[in-house]
């Protein structure tokens, strides 16, 4: 028994030290930061500082509230009263997000992607040479060409999904808008998409009422959403991950998730294997050495096939190892239903709030024909059709902040100069390795000082003449922050406005949307910004929409 107690003292001396010296060296590292000449709010707390205020930014409009009295470079506080740098000046963020290696995602963000089901070695949650070499070996599944050759699945989702509502309406009755929740058809919808876009494989989600990969992802989301204490102490502190909440539960839709990704890989594996066996035969290259044979442009493109390919690579260069591809898996699913799915949410939620625009783009969407054998080419071209995209994706960028950890001592450049406490003026703004730079993708993205005052406004019209101040956001997409910019910036935007395109195209085409106007819609942000209803907190992400038959139908010319 003396030894059980002298081994439990050794061990919570252990853990007495590890937190000591891991606070120490946190609060010295905070405190001698040049951040802290930096003008900002005064912090709500010395533990959470202005965390909680910044967990609600999507709603509370905070950052842009504190850009207007600390300008376009302030310091917000962290744990512990560090500060955090938040920046909107646009030359500030392109030196950020394209110098990645001395600017890459913190661990601890990179840690909570991975436990939202990115998984630890993805191209989301990876850095530096690994980051380099994934993105290349992904890049031929996100051609144009590629994206092109799938179509036809984006089509078929989008009908199915009209086709539902349609049904839904006349059930109830034809004349009047039967209520539906949007989001949740979407999400199933774009479930369906990526699996068959990305990995040939039938998730079926919107033909059953329950899905594992679907129910798998809620509760993944669910259980994280909240503000918590402990949740933000787990960043900081490692060890103290072992304790998180609904651990068994995480663990058990974690497990869900690499399940069915060893099980797309193991279906495909002899199917690609055999594609590049007689791929080999036809160039009389059986016995080379080289990675791929002569024709490999000629083998299948889509995600699942590039993944395994690079699994089989014999060059280091050009392989992923197995976990890598189930992360890759992971993320893809993830990112390829969410993101789309919510943009689209968020983008009928914006033409059922702007009636005039609504009508507008479907006067558009009448001029062109269905059975016209350019139809795709003539859906992307739609003038209207793209700037509702550019406008939606501006107003509700599905992730509403980032950031970034400098890992050397810095000058990061901005565009405008600003005041410091002391009252100087500052051309640059000086960093310390490990200090957190904030990138408010949202504020940026509505900012008056670049859109007018009426930035906060649906206006797809704006991209007629975009304002010239615009041209100094070199996002990957539009002169907006949404898709971010650099080597980090979102391999798969392509994919994703394009398949919101035809969707809108289908569901607009037949159906009116409209929304209760005593229903207050909010933005509740884990991983995306996902809307909820402001006066039912706990019934969840929803978006109910009204929706009707489209009173009169033109005829396709």
């Amino acid at each position: 028994m003396h030894h059980i107690y002298h081994y439990l003292a050794l061990a919570g001396g252990a853990l007495f030290l590890y937190f000591i010296s891991h606070f120490l060296r946190l609060i010295i590292r905070l405190h001698l930061s040049p951040l802290r000449s930096l003008r900002g709010p005064p912090a709500a707390s010395f533990l959470l500082g202005n965390l909680k205020a910044m967990h609600d930014q999507a709603n509370n409009n905070i950052i842009a509230r504190w850009e207007a009295i600390y300008g376009p470079a302030f310091a917000y506080k962290g744990i512990f009263g560090g500060c955090r740098l938040i920046t909107t000046d646009p030359l500030a963020i392109s030196y950020v997000l394209t110098n990645h290696k001395k600017y890459p995602k913190p661990e601890f963000i990179r840690e909570n992607l991975a436990s939202m089901g990115a998984g630890q070695y993805s191209v989301l949650t990876v850095e530096g040479e690994d980051h380099d070499r994934q993105r290349k070996i992904l890049a031929p599944a996100f051609t144009t060409s590629q994206i092109k050759s799938l179509t036809p699945i984006f089509w078929q989702k989008a009908y199915e999904v009209r086709d539902v509502w349609m049904k839904s309406i006349q059930e109830a009755d034809a004349a009047e808008a039967s209520r539906i929740d949007v989001c949740a058809w979407l999400s199933k919808a774009a479930l369906d998409v990526i699996g068959l876009a990305g990995f040939g494989y039938s998730f079926d989600a919107l033909a059953k009422d329950d899905n594992e990969l679907a129910s798998a992802y809620n509760v993944i989301f669910t259980t994280s959403q909240k503000f918590r204490t402990a949740a933000i102490l787990q960043l900081w502190f490692p060890l103290l991950r072992i304790f998180r909440r609904h651990n068994t539960l995480m663990k058990h839709a974690h497990s869900i998730l690499d399940r069915i990704g060893l099980e797309l890989v193991e279906e495909r594996k002899k199917e690609v294997a055999a594609e590049l066996d007689n791929a080999s035969r036809l160039d009389g290259k059986a016995n080379s050495q080289a990675p791929f044979p002569a024709n490999v442009k000629a083998l299948p493109r889509d995600l699942l096939s590039v993944l395994i390919r690079s699994n089989l690579a014999s060059t280091p260069s050009d392989r992923m190892n197995i976990s890598e591809v189930l992360c890759q898996i992971s993320t893809f699913t993830l990112a390829g239903h969410e993101t789309t799915s919510f943009a689209l949410t968020w983008c009928l939620y914006a033409l059922a709030q702007s009636p005039d625009c609504q009508k507008k783009l479907r006067a558009e969407l009448h001029t062109i024909s269905r059975g016209s054998p350019s139809f795709d080419e003539e859906v992307a071209n739609l003038r209207y059709l793209d700037w509702v995209v550019r406008e939606t994706l501006r107003l509700h960028a599905p992730v509403v902040c980032t950031m970034r950890v400098a890992m050397q001592e810095d000058e990061i450049p901005v565009l405008a100069s600003f005041t410091d406490k002391s009252g100087t003026s500052r051309s640059s703004i000086k960093v310390n390795k490990h200090d957190l730079v904030a990138l408010p993708i949202q504020t940026v993205n509505k900012s008056s000082a670049i859109w007018g005052e009426d930035a906060h406004v649906f206006r797809p019209e704006r991209w007629e003449k975009p304002p010239k101040e615009a041209k100094a956001i070199q996002g990957l997409y539009s002169n907006i922050l949404t898709f971010l910019s650099g080597s980090r910036g979102c391999i798969g935007y392509k994919f994703a406005v394009t398949e919101i395109k035809i969707f809108l195209y289908a569901l607009l085409h037949d159906l009116e949307f409209s929304i209760d106007p005593s229903i207050i819609i909010e933005k509740t942000f884990n991983v995306v910004a996902r809307p909820s209803v402001k006066s039912e907190p706990d019934a969840g992400n929803q978006m109910p929409l009204s929706i009707s038959l489209v009173s009169v139908l033109p005829t396709d010319s």
